[in-house]
Formats: C-alpha cells, sequence, structure tokens
C-alpha cells in the first residue's frame, strides 16, 4: 500500500467516527458540555486500588541454600546458655523413673531446684556425647553420626565416663 492510499484510509476512519456526534471537544465531549461535578469544585482525592483488611502482598519465600540453616541453627545454639528439653517432660520423666526405683506406695517430692541441676547435668552429658559421637563419625570419614558413632564413644569413655 502506497503512503497516499493509507492516509485516505485514516481519512475516512476519522470521517466515520465523527459523522454520528456534533463537534467534539476534549477527550470526546461535545464542544460546550460540561461534565456534571466537575465545575470550579477542584480535584477529588484519588482512591487507592489498596484497602484496609486486604492481605499484604508478599514475594516469593526466601530459600536458603543447602546446609546454610543448619549452620545458622548450629550458631543459635551454640549462642544460647538456656535448656534445650523442656522443663515438664524432663520433670515426668526423672519422677517417673523415681518411681520405678523407690519401695512401692512411699511417695517423693521434688524441689524444683533439684530437677533444674538434674536437667542441666542431663544436657550438659549429652552435649558432650554428641561432641565424642561427632568426632567418631569424623574420623571414620562420614559426616552423618550413627549409633554405632554413640557406642564407640562410650566405650572409649569407660563405664563411668561422664563429663571430662
Amino acid at each position: 500500500m502506497s503512503q497516499v492510499q493509507k492516509k485516505k484510509q485514516r481519512l475516512s476512519l476519522d470521517e466515520e467516527s465523527a459523522a454520528g456526534s456534533p463537534k467534539t471537544g476534549t477527550k470526546g465531549r461535545p464542544a460546550g458540555k460540561s461534565v456534571a461535578g466537575k465545575g470550579g469544585v477542584g480535584k477529588r482525592p484519588r482512591e487507592s486500588a489498596v484497602r484496609a483488611g486486604d492481605p499484604v502482598p508478599r514475594g516469593k519465600k526466601r530459600r536458603y541454600k543447602p546446609g546454610t540453616l543448619a549452620l545458622k541453627e548450629i550458631r543459635k545454639f551454640q549462642k544460647s546458655t538456656d535448656l534445650l528439653l523442656l522443663k515438664l517432660p524432663f520433670s515426668r520423666l526423672v519422677r517417673e523413673i523415681a518411681l520405678s526405683v523407690r519401695p512401692q506406695g512411699e511417695g517423693m517430692r521434688w524441689q524444683s531446684q533439684a530437677i533444674q541441676a538434674l536437667q542441666e547435668s542431663a544436657e550438659a552429658f549429652l552435649v558432650h556425647l554428641f561432641e565424642d559421637t561427632n568426632l567418631c563419625a569424623i574420623h571414620a570419614k562420614r559426616v552423618t553420626i550413627m549409633q554405632k558413632d554413640i557406642q564407640l564413644a562410650r566405650r572409649i569413655r569407660g563405664a563411668w565416663g561422664g563429663l571430662g
């Protein structure tokens, strides 16, 4: 198509759209007509698309590389000094073991400090055991600890090998 033919086609399209209405002013409104509510009042504040109560848009959940969160968790637990085992289940376990050791019918009362001392020593024992277990796994050129590593660590410690 030549440029002259394109211009004629555009003019014919413009004439068809304007033929049905009188001369138009701004934004396709007839000349001299005003839109209701748009007098000398001024601009109204624009309504935002987001309303109160709408859920907050969130992006993708962050994906860490494998092992990063584990290292982060290790650092967190190494920094903290608080107990890791829950107090109530540990207390129930201590009371249950104490009942199995004592003769039937004899009740036993516990001070909270006594249970706390037992929990402190139990956690220290377990942490030390897992440190030795990890060393055994590393010695076997593994990263994952296994039951045989725990058994070896306890065997090396001896019969009464506690903290040391």
